[in-house]
């Protein structure tokens, strides 16, 4: 399929008022297209509202308001349609504990509606390393394990989108690895178009494609990775010199100075005002003794702490 695997218009979803508490707005109005293929990562802080966009996805929420279609199908025209064209492995590890792996990948299948000649049981538990504990319980299987399992009950039916809720949360290097080396198969070998949230923001910059990031249940900005971290202006040298720069060195407009704890000077300015070179100059005029020299460009956590921070204080 080639456009775009989501697209979301005016979405917005208000929790009625319970316990003496107000009515809570969640999502404000969300207009979001997610190409189809891509590997697309939605980010924001806690509480911005990514949960209740991804239960609404996956038919958990019903919404207040707007119009979502996936994968072509109009959510409110063709339900069972749009549901079976994504699967959720959700943030919560919610298994039955006296289900083994397999039974709990047959019957999400049937659940799917999945006929038993085409259920793929085995390849998916080898596929998520799991086919040595097919007949354990999920009760005796470790965080990691259970993790996988979700993974592998989200693709019983072999939709064309793959929701990631916090993937790796909590999770060892080496289960995040192999995670990530099938995300990436998935993505390549079959076009599934992947979306991805997480709190590991290096994750998010090695792995996305394209990003929203989402906050206050407003979609604040969305663009290629590269483009979103082309934003920031800002790069830093970083100096290890022999002996003390003087506390208040001559520098030019726009070049701030800080003393890290490593001893090393950063020299932090807008790289399309200032050129590398006169910075450089200029910590020489200042009588700074340059042993070593680095530069630090932003990467995507910058433009997430300058974008979420710059909309709390609106």
């Amino acid at each position: 399929m080639s456009g775009n695997a989501i697209e979301i218009a005016g979405l917005k979803k208000t929790y009625a008022a319970s316990a003496g508490q107000p009515p809570k707005v969640a999502l404000k109005g969300i207009d979001l297209n997610i190409p189809a293929g891509s590997i697309f990562g939605l980010l924001g802080p806690n509480g911005a509202g990514k949960s209740t966009l991804i239960n609404i996805l996956a038919g958990l929420v019903l919404k207040t308001e707007g119009n979502v279609k996936i994968w072509g199908f109009d959510q409110d025209i063709n339900p069972r349609q749009s549901r079976a064209s994504i699967g959720v492995m959700p943030q919560e590890l919610n298994l039955d504990p006296f289900f083994t792996p397999r039974g709990a990948l047959e019957v999400q299948a049937g659940l799917y509606g999945v006929p038993k000649a085409q259920r793929r049981t085995d390849e998916i538990l080898r596929m998520i390393g799991l086919e040595d504990k097919a007949e354990a319980y999920a009760r005796s299987l470790s965080g990691g394990m259970r993790r996988r399992l979700l993974l592998g009950k989200a693709l019983v039916h072999t939709p064309q989108i793959l929701v990631l809720d916090e993937p790796t949360a909590g999770v060892d290097i080496e289960l995040r690895q192999m995670l990530w080396q099938n995300v990436r198969r998935l993505n390549e070998e079959t076009g599934m178009t992947i979306i991805l949230t997480t709190h590991y923001l290096e994750e998010a910059e090695e792995m996305c494609d394209e990003i929203a990031i989402i906050n206050h249940g407003e979609v604040i900005v969305q663009d290629t990775t590269a483009a979103l971290i082309g934003r920031m202006d800002a790069k830093t040298l970083v100096i290890h010199a022999d002996g003390d720069a003087p506390e208040h060195p001559a520098l030019p407009d726009g070049v701030t100075m800080e003393r890290r704890r490593d001893g090393a000077y950063a020299f932090t300015y807008r790289r399309n005002e200032i050129s590398t070179g006169a910075v450089l100059e200029a910590v020489r005029n200042a009588g700074i003794r340059i042993r070593d020299v680095a530069t630090e460009e932003p990467d995507l956590e910058d433009v997430f702490v300058a974008l979420t921070s710059s909309k709390n204080a609106a």
